[in-house]
């Protein structure tokens, strides 16, 4: 699960390779409408549907894959 969200990580921000560590402090590309992007890119590829709270938490890949893990 964790190499298909980085896939949609490096979409998202355009990068050419995505750390374990990254997160909205670590990504300079990590704004607030690049969220909402990655959120919707998320809920596609992952067919599920995050509730706000969790969209708000959601601002590293270990706190996206412990949401993602519970959904799926």
């Amino acid at each position: 699960m964790k190499d298909r969200i980085k896939e949609v990580l490096k979409k998202v921000f355009e990068l050419d390779e995505v750390h374990d560590n990254i997160s909205q402090t670590t990504c300079a590309k990590w704004d607030s409408l690049n969220h909402l992007n990655l959120i919707v890119e998320l809920e596609d590829e992952f067919n599920v549907s995050f509730e706000p709270e969790d969209i708000a938490e959601m601002k590293s890949l270990d706190i996206i894959e412990a949401k993602l893990n519970r959904l799926v």
